[in-house]
């Protein structure tokens, strides 16, 4: 391989991270700077991989490429995220949480103020907090949603999972309701199996019954 064309995959490695590192944009570029590190490392491993066999100047070419590619791809989906995780903390209520993976954005309601006791009829308040959710999603339209209910561990497993399930398909049918496509959204119910909280007291219970809404891209 020629020098320049070493220098010239270098080069574009080096403008994708510098530009993914540039704080002025959403939350400071943060999940940006992190997708460009980590697609290039994985871009890198398999620009190698891919040429194992060749000489080591094609090895270096490999892996030089592969690190451009990487990088730019990592960067592109972590400041998707970062511009989405800012809009929806703007838009919605502060019950609701949000965290930024760098790979998905997981947007969680609380069962209490999504549903009545019993209930999987979703409140008013909550179904205005879902036409926003709904409006983001489809602004970021190569992305893929998962709807995952939780539950505490009051009752039986059985009827936990059978509830949790109901609560994922009812938040899941507002969603599609206020204009997203059902091909993107798959409702999954985890019952009492997956707590973020201590069940031995009424705080850890609350936290644990919720509905999660992971967005994903593609």
């Amino acid at each position: 391989m020629k020098p320049n064309k070493i220098s010239m995959l270098f080069a574009a490695a080096a403008l994708t991270f510098v530009t993914a590192c540039d704080t002025s944009g959403p939350n400071g570029n943060q999940k940006a700077q992190q997708g460009a590190l980590i697609g290039a490392g994985v871009g890198a491993l398999t620009g190698i991989l891919n040429n194992r066999n060749g000489s080591g100047g094609n090895r270096v070419e490999g892996a030089i490429q592969g690190a451009a590619i990487g990088a730019a791809g990592g960067a592109i989906i972590g400041n998707q995220l970062d511009r989405q995780e800012e809009e929806l903390r703007a838009q919605l209520g502060p019950q609701v949480g949000i965290v930024n993976n760098g790979t998905n954005l997981v947007v969680t309601l609380p069962q209490d103020i999504l549903f009545a006791t019993n209930s999987t009829a979703v409140s008013g308040a909550s179904q205005r907090d879902l036409a926003t959710l709904a409006s983001s999603i489809n602004q970021y339209p190569d992305t893929t949603v998962n709807v995952v209910g939780h539950t505490d561990n009051v009752g039986s497993g059985a009827f936990n999972f059978d509830l949790s399930q109901r609560r994922a398909q009812a938040v899941s049918s507002v969603l599609i309701n206020a204009g997203v496509s059902p091909a993107r959204i798959r409702s999954i119910g985890r019952g009492e199996d997956a707590p973020v909280a201590n069940n031995l007291t009424a705080e850890g219970r609350q936290q644990n019954r919720r509905v999660e809404v992971v967005i994903t891209p593609n």
